[in-house]
């Protein structure tokens, strides 16, 4: 009786527990200058807790990152037990202008890293300065759209979209998000968000 009421109970329990995202990112991830309850992945989780959805969105967001540095600390930032990842890395790459296909690599094998892992990702996309020129541009956006379909990820195409160049969302620096600016990213990837949950629990076969 004891084992059979163990069993009834177990796929519930499972069932129950909340999944656990990493979000990998930079400072837009970290929440460079606002305070932890603002930055993107705790505003996120609330968003989610608001719509009845349980999830832990662990911030693994490191300030300066690019995406080699993202690929350096994978494995530690993204433990066992992850059951998907919103990966957001890049902006400094760009910032600094540093060779695209550097950064396309690194992206490529933290991809193939998670699909070995069978993590499901949403990739955020990034944008390069324009006046780095149109051949950075070239070949800096477009890694984000290719990699995402070469390995079945998800794609929001600019991390920043409706936050970038508004005064009004962004700290002195123009570059980093103010907490409303979190906000309006929150809002706007959270469909997205809402496939990526679909595709976890599917792969757990909840």
């Amino acid at each position: 009786m004891a084992c059979a009421l163990v069993l009834g109970v177990a796929p519930a329990a499972a069932a129950d527990k909340p999944l656990t995202i990493v979000a990998l990112g930079d400072s837009l991830t970290a929440g460079y200058g606002l305070a932890n309850q603002e930055a993107f992945p705790a505003r996120l989780q609330q968003a989610l807790a608001a719509k009845g959805i349980a999830v832990t969105v662990s911030n693994a967001g490191v300030s300066g990152d690019t995406m080699s540095g993202g690929l350096a600390r994978l494995d530690w930032s993204v433990p066992p037990g992850t059951d998907a990842v919103i990966l957001e890395l890049g902006a400094n790459d760009a910032l600094r202008g540093l060779d695209p296909a550097v950064t396309r690599r690194a992206l490529d094998t933290i991809l193939a890293a998670l699909a070995r892992r069978n993590i499901p990702v949403l990739l955020c996309g990034m944008l390069a300065p324009r006046n780095l020129g149109a051949d950075y541009a070239g070949a800096f956006d477009p890694m984000y759209p290719e990699l995402a379909k070469k390995y079945g990820a998800l794609l929001y195409p600019f991390f920043l979209d409706g936050v970038a160049a508004d005064a009004k969302l962004n700290q002195p620096d123009g570059l980093h998000p103010t907490a409303a600016g979190i906000d309006v990213i929150v809002a706007k990837t959270l469909p997205k968000v809402e496939e990526l949950i679909d595709r976890a629990r599917s792969r757990q076969g909840t």
